[in-house]
Formats: C-alpha cells, structure tokens, sequence
C-alpha cells in the first residue's frame, strides 16, 4: 500500500506511510467508501466535449452556465489550471483544456492536444478575446506562441501577466497572483 501511495504526486515515503497507517486504522465500511469513490470517479469522470476539462457530465458546469462569458476563453494546460483560477473568483469566461504543453523533447506535439478544437470554437467567430494563462516555462511559451499564431486572424489573443515565476505552475500560486495576473494580461 505504501508503494502504490508513493506514486502518487507530491506524496513522499513518509506521508505515504502516515497514509497507509490511516486508513489501516478506519473502519472497513469508510475504507470501502474510499475504494468505491476511487474507482467510480475513475469510471465516471471524462473530458467536456466542449473545453476538455474534467467532468462527469458530456459537457461541464462551467460551459453550461449561463452566467459565463461566452465570448472569452481562457487557455490552459491541464484541469489543475482550471481549478486555480476558479479560486481567484475573477474569470467569468468559458476555457479551453489543451491536455499539456507542445514539448518535442518529449515527443508531445501540437497534435496530440487539443489545439484544433479550440481554433474551431474560435474560427466560429463569436469569441471576443482568447487569454492564454499558460505556465512560464520553455514548453509553455512555446504552445502559447503556436496557438497565439493560429488564433490571432480569428480574434484578440492576450495573455495573462507574468505575475508567476518563470516555470512556476498555476496550481500552486496564490489566488492574488493569479487575480492580478489575470487583471494585467496583455495582447501577443
């Protein structure tokens, strides 16, 4: 158990084992429930058929709200980028997932993200403005540049302030960081 607690992100051999040593010492009936949750979300949670962020649902909360901008789109990486800037309270516009950053070092491409998607959201010609609030590091500026060159004839391309540190991720800063680096976006 505390091997396989290890692989997950940011757990260590120590807080893996204080995790083990936890649940071994709850209920049978509450480790059951934490089973089932784990394996039902597995089963359950997919990609919105519109921006690609994690949903149980064929299309999010967020694309189906109707007190969301439709008109603005905010870019990012992964769900996790989602999440942060939910936090802030200050994006009331729609997103787009791409599912990772262009990193040929890795074999990832513009290809295997969802970059097409997003220019056909964006080629429909209702979008006002796309953010791109990609992480600062070489295989973020890179996708922001790619996809700011496929945007740009289409719409208004800005991206968010460099309020965050250079390969830093938007998961771990701060909800006022990534507020004012929202607020001082600027165009490509």
């Amino acid at each position: 158990m505390i091997e396989e607690l290890q692989r997950l992100p940011g757990v260590g051999s120590k807080t893996a084992q204080r995790l083990a040593l936890h649940i071994l010492s709850r209920p049978e009936a509450e480790v059951q429930t934490l089973a089932q949750v784990l394996v039902e979300a597995k089963q359950q949670v997919g990609h919105c058929s519109v921006c690609f962020h994690l949903s149980a649902d064929p299309v999010c909360d967020i694309c189906r709200s109707l007190s969301r901008d439709p008109q603005v789109i905010c870019v990012v990486a992964d769900s996790r980028d989602v999440i942060a800037l939910e936090k802030t309270r200050e994006y009331r516009g729609q997103y787009h997932v791409l599912g990772g950053l262009v990193s040929p070092m890795d074999g990832i491409g513009p290809e295997q993200l969802h970059i097409q998607p997003l220019v056909r959201r964006v080629a429909q010609g209702t979008i006002t403005e796309v953010i791109l609030a990609i992480n600062p590091s070489v295989e973020g500026e890179t996708t922001t540049l790619y996809v700011g060159q496929l945007l740009k004839p289409f719409t208004k391309v800005t991206r968010i302030a460099f309020g965050l540190p250079m390969g830093g991720d938007l998961e771990y800063a701060d909800e006022v960081t990534l507020a004012r680096a929202l607020e001082g976006r600027r165009e490509l």
